[in-house]
């Protein structure tokens, strides 16, 4: 399964749900930087130097950073969804539907409607 990072503001009942689907998610917490107001640009090395796709809500910043930073481990962004497990089943299909490397590529998650 994928390797993944979880800014800050990614939902942690959606991590959860991810992890029990099999992937490895590890979160801006367990890097030792939670409550600090990483700067984005540090949060996408942080994600890139690890080795991980970047999990995100914040679409407009890192939409922004992609287009100034393409190498990049990967990012994948979310609309935010209250229903947690909904979302991570929408990016363990994006995951599983993707290229086997994200490596400079960014992907959107959608809300169904």
């Amino acid at each position: 399964m994928a390797l993944l990072f979880a800014d800050e503001n990614f939902p942690m009942p959606t991590v959860q749900v991810l992890r029990n689907l099999g992937h490895d998610v590890q979160t801006v917490l367990q890097f030792g930087q939670a409550g600090l107001a990483v700067p984005d640009d540090e949060i996408l090395r942080l994600s890139t130097q690890a080795g991980r796709y970047l999990l995100t809500l914040n679409r407009k910043d890192f939409i922004k950073l992609h287009a100034q930073q393409p190498a990049h481990a990967g990012i994948i962004i979310c609309k935010v969804d209250a229903d947690f497990t909904a979302l991570a089943q929408r990016v363990d299909e994006c995951l599983r539907m993707g290229p086997t490397a994200l490596d400079g590529q960014l992907f959107r998650v959608q809300r169904k409607t």
